[in-house]
């Protein structure tokens, strides 16, 4: 599906209310998101420009970063127990970092492209583009299952950024404001997610600087959202209404 706005026509849309705004670097090309234990992690990326930190909500200060290697461009992360995961774009490259000092501890291999990571407890789910997402091992990242998305019975491209929340994948769609909710068994779209209006607040003209950013507090059920160099971090209501989370 080309453009699943046709889709949320038929689907349900929910335009969910902002309910904080904090400070987000203007220079943080966002790739992945994530929140773990009180903290944001941010991954960003570009080459000699990628790097994945540690930031305090509220002020947005950065409380320790890391930079990737100089020719590999920073995809998305996710927690794993006491460890943080991160994967490349085209490399095939992934890492693994101590999640409390952000120290690199080893290298993960995977094949094809890497946009963003999320897990759901039993698995690492990984996103690369296409309408398929990849179910892997955490142990040593080997594919489990296949999910094709679909929303009316039409591929849904271009998955990007990934959280799972409250047994729900969501997944912000490339080029577009619409975030979508996936069922992990059946990989059909049940709804969307319409952050147009936060789009327009940021006004960034940039064609790149598009939304991409989701990560969720599960002890506050807060769910946030940001965008590529947005000047902004946004909370906003959580529409995905809460079941038994089977996450780590």
């Amino acid at each position: 599906m080309s453009n699943p706005a046709c889709a949320a026509n038929i689907l349900p849309v929910a335009h969910p209310r902002i309910v904080h705004v904090y400070p987000h670097d203007t220079h943080a090309f966002t790739e992945g998101l994530l929140f773990h234990d009180g903290m944001l992690y941010e991954s960003t990326g570009f080459e000699n420009r990628s790097f994945i930190r540690q930031e305090d909500v509220s002020t947005g200060k950065v409380i320790r970063s890391v930079a990737l290697p100089s020719d590999l461009f920073g995809e998305g992360i996710v927690d794993w127990g006491d460890q943080l995961l991160s994967v490349t774009w085209r490399s095939q490259i992934g890492f693994r970092w101590n999640l409390s000092d952000l120290k690199r501890l080893s290298t993960l291999h995977y094949t094809g492209e890497g946009w963003a990571l999320t897990q759901d407890g039993k698995h690492l789910i990984l996103s690369d583009g296409t309408p398929y997402l990849r179910f892997l091992d955490p142990g040593d990242f080997h594919v489990v299952r296949r999910l094709l998305v679909t929303a009316d019975d039409a591929p849904v491209r271009n998955l990007n950024e990934l959280e799972y929340v409250h047994g729900e994948i969501l997944a912000n769609i490339w080029m577009t404001s619409e975030i979508a909710r996936i069922d992990p068994n059946t990989g059909k779209v049940k709804g969307w997610i319409d952050i147009t209006e936060l789009t327009r607040r940021v006004g960034l003209s940039d064609p790149d600087s598009v939304a991409n950013g989701i990560a969720y507090d599960s002890v506050g059920n807060r769910l946030f959202v940001t965008g590529k160099n947005w000047p902004s971090l946004f909370e906003i209501e959580c529409p995905v209404s809460e079941v038994a989370d089977v996450r780590q």
